[in-house]
C-alpha cells in the first residue's frame, strides 16, 4: 500500500483557491436544497459581487459544477440545478457536501449498500492475487485496530488504511477508486456512534483479522464472507445509531480527498 495521508477535521480543510471556494459554497449550497433542484442559479452579476470574483472564476466554476453532474447550462435560460440522478455520487466533494449539510441514515446505508455490493468481490480477488507482503501489510493494519486507546476518527482512520489497502491488493485499479466512499461509510458510523470502548468496537481487530486469514489461506469464498461480516456489522451500527439517537450534527469526512502522499 502507498504511504496516505489523510488530513482530519482538526487540521481544517485545504487552502482553496478562488474557484475552489466558489465550487465548495455553491455545491454546499445545492445539497443543502439552498438552491432545490429545477431551480436556476443567480446570475453571474450576482454571483461574482457575492464571491468577489471574476466572471472567469465563475464560468470555471460552472463548468465544474457541470462535470459533477450537478448543473447545466441553457442559452437564455441560465444555470440549472440538474435531478439528483445526474449527480456523480462517487465524486469525494459531492459526499462531503453531503456530511456538511447533515448526513442522513439512508445516505449511510445507501453507501453501506455499494460497500457490501463492491468489498467482498474485492477481498475475493485478494486472497487469489495478493502477495506475501501485500497480505503481511493488511496482518499488521487489523492489528492496528485493537489499540486501546483509539479514538472515534483514529479507529475510523485505521478501518479506512486497512480497507484502502486491500482495494489496492486486489490488483483492480477500479477497485481503489471507491475510497471516498469507503471512507465517508466508516466515519459516518463512527461517528455517530458512542466511544470505541462502550460500544461493541471491541472485537473489529477480531472480525478483520479473519478477512486477513482467509486471504492468506487463499481462501476467496471465505474472505468473501468475512468481509461481507465487517460491513453487515457496520451497517448494523449505524441503523442502531439513529434509531436510540435520532438526527446526529453534520458529520465531516476525514478528508476534503484521499490521495496519495
Amino acid at each position: 500500500m502507498r504511504n496516505k495521508l489523510i488530513e482530519t477535521r482538526k487540521t481544517g480543510r485545504r487552502t482553496r483557491t478562488s474557484h475552489a471556494q466558489v465550487v465548495d459554497e455553491l455545491g454546499k449550497a445545492i445539497v443543502a436544497g439552498t438552491y432545490p433542484v429545477g431551480s436556476i442559479l443567480p446570475g453571474d452579476t450576482e454571483l461574482a459581487q457575492r464571491f468577489k470574483v471574476s466572471r472567469t472564476v465563475l464560468r470555471e466554476t460552472m463548468k465544474t459544477l457541470a462535470a459533477k453532474g450537478m448543473v447545466v447550462a441553457k442559452a437564455r435560460v441560465g444555470t440549472r440545478v440538474t435531478e439528483k440522478n445526474l449527480w456523480n455520487m462517487f465524486d469525494s466533494e459531492i459526499i462531503a457536501w453531503h456530511f456538511d449539510s447533515g448526513v442522513t441514515e439512508e445516505f449511510l446505508l445507501q453507501l453501506y449498500d455499494i460497500r457490501l455490493a463492491v468489498e467482498p468481490f474485492a477481498a475475493g480477488l485478494v486472497a487469489e492475487r495478493a502477495n506475501a507482503e501485500e497480505i503481511e501489510t493488511l496482518r499488521g493494519l487489523a492489528e492496528e485496530m485493537a489499540a486501546s486507546d483509539h479514538t472515534a476518527d483514529s479507529l475510523a482512520l485505521a478501518d479506512l488504511h486497512f480497507h484502502l489497502a486491500l482495494a489496492e491488493a486486489s490488483h483492480n485499479p477500479f477497485m481503489r477508486t471507491l475510497g471516498s466512499l469507503i471512507e465517508a461509510a466508516l466515519v459516518g458510523m463512527f461517528r455517530i456512534s458512542t466511544p470505541p470502548s462502550e460500544n461493541g468496537f471491541a472485537n473489529i481487530a477480531d472480525t478483520h483479522m479473519r478477512i486477513v486469514d482467509a486471504i492468506a489461506s487463499g481462501d476467496s469464498a471465505a474472505a468473501r464472507r468475512a468481509m461481507e461480516v465487517v460491513i453487515l456489522d457496520g451497517r448494523d451500527h449505524v441503523h442502531e445509531s439513529f434509531a436510540t439517537r435520532g438526527s446526529p450534527d453534520p458529520i465531516e469526512p476525514l478528508s476534503p480527498a484521499i490521495s496519495p502522499k
